[in-house]
């Protein structure tokens, strides 16, 4: 329970932490976008090369190709976020629910043969962004209600062989970007009145671009090689914030002097490195692996947050993300000439530590278990349907108000995603 002689008036204002919903999706970073790498958790995402989608990982692998493909997906996320308060917990209110029920997306990606060196492509895609969204009286709403980032990928791609054995690409990308943040706002002014809490709401677009390169190398008959770079792409979110029902005088003080009316925020959506291997084992066996990097810390040296007191207000602008590394491993298993299994392992390091994680970001490290199958219908007809868990287990967080005070504590028990995936891909 919040200590009621506390001489002061707790806010978070806002905060790219709001994109938490999204950084915490992007630190775990969604590999899924329907395509038939979803049975892979991403193993040999950057070597492999039997649809369109390869080129969201590897620009370069439409050179191989051939004639006209087109790849539909769709996907939904389901994932289990629940927080439990501890005895540490000082606010209160009820622990949120299930804070991430559901997210649907989709995807289409096309390839063109020009002739037996060149190929051309487009991708729409969405691998960047999540959504939070708790109770609105819960124990943690001073701090988030309500977060989410909506990002889609436009890349049209140009891929050319060199040599035989020697592919490279490159795929301009442009993001799309909504951005919405909801937060409560403490009205109990100095611990001594009980009025309802206020609340402040900041949405916004932007656009920004970036580019994606790869290359992949035949090393022998059985064995490929992929390397591919995503740049970073920054985004930046100007809009007013809409604060409602707000009778605080020291809180009302401290969104004049922070000048909230016009506000900005920045994120970048990390640059990222990825090396796979594709090895035949035999006429049947395939076996995968990947390692990649993510660029996060970047990401996490920029944000807003206001906290405010009777002496003043504060911001801080360090989330204290780190750069992510990525290992997995996967194989397909070509069961009968029309149907192909697939699975795979991965994880993914965390972007915080224990000690920095907080409820509108509640990340942590990441294990993948992904199953897939794809069935050949006709010669220009296959279809494809893909499971992957992701699970981040118990997540611990305790956050304080830096400067007015007042903690969140407990833990997020057996977090995890549950990500189905499917679609269809048309060869002519």
């Amino acid at each position: 329970m919040l200590r009621a002689y506390r001489p002061y008036t707790t806010l978070l204002a806002l905060s790219l932490g709001l994109a938490s919903g999204n950084v915490w999706a992007g630190g775990i970073l969604i590999y899924e976008a329907g395509q038939e790498g979803n049975g892979l958790a991403n193993a040999g995402a950057a070597a492999l090369a039997t649809d369109p989608s390869v080129l969201m990982s590897n620009p370069a692998g439409i050179a191989q190709l051939q004639g006209t493909q087109v790849s539909a997906n769709a996907q939904v996320i389901l994932g289990d976020l629940r927080f439990s308060r501890d005895s540490n917990n000082q606010f209160t209110g009820n622990e949120g629910g299930n804070a991430l029920e559901y997210l649907p997306g989709a995807s289409l990606f096309i390839s063109h043969q020009i002739d037996e060196r060149s190929a051309i492509g487009f991708g729409m895609y969405g691998n960047f962004g999540l959504a939070l969204n708790y109770d609105d009286d819960w124990a943690g709403r001073y701090f988030n209600q309500e977060a989410a980032i909506i990002a889609v990928s436009f890349q049209p791609t140009l891929a050319y062989k060199f040599t035989d054995d020697l592919s490279v690409g490159i795929g301009p990308r442009i993001v799309y970007a909504y951005y919405r943040n909801e937060t409560a706002i403490n009205n109990n002014l100095l611990g001594v009145l009980d009025r309802p809490d206020g609340q402040l709401e900041y949405k916004d677009t932007d656009v920004g671009v970036g580019v994606n390169l790869g290359l992949m190398y035949q090393l022998n008959e059985r064995t490929q090689l992929g390397l591919a770079y995503t740049s970073k792409v920054d985004l930046e979110f100007k809009d007013g914030p809409s604060v409602h029902k707000v009778d605080n005088l020291i809180i009302n003080a401290a969104l004049r002097r922070l000048d909230v009316d016009s506000l900005e925020l920045d994120m970048s959506v990390p640059q990222t490195v990825l090396f796979s291997v594709a090895h035949d084992l035999d006429a049947q066996w395939k076996l995968l692996g990947s390692l990649g990097w993510q660029d996060w810390s970047e990401f996490g040296a920029i944000g807003v947050e206001v906290d405010a007191d009777v002496l003043g207000v504060s911001r801080t602008a360090d989330r204290k993300y780190k750069d992510t590394w990525h290992a997995s491993l996967g194989a397909q298993y070509q069961a009968t000439p029309k149907l192909r299994w697939s699975m795979g392992l991965g994880y993914d390091s965390s972007a915080v530590d224990d000690k920095d994680r907080t409820v509108d970001n509640p990340m942590g490290e990441a294990w993948r278990l992904a199953a897939g199958v794809n069935y050949q219908i006709d010669e220009g007809l296959d279809l494809h349907l893909a499971y992957t868990l992701v699970w981040m287990g118990d997540m611990d967080v305790e956050q304080t108000k830096a400067r007015s005070g007042g903690t969140v504590s407990g833990t997020y028990d057996n977090a995890a995603l549950h990500i189905i995936g499917g679609g269809a891909t048309w060869r002519f």
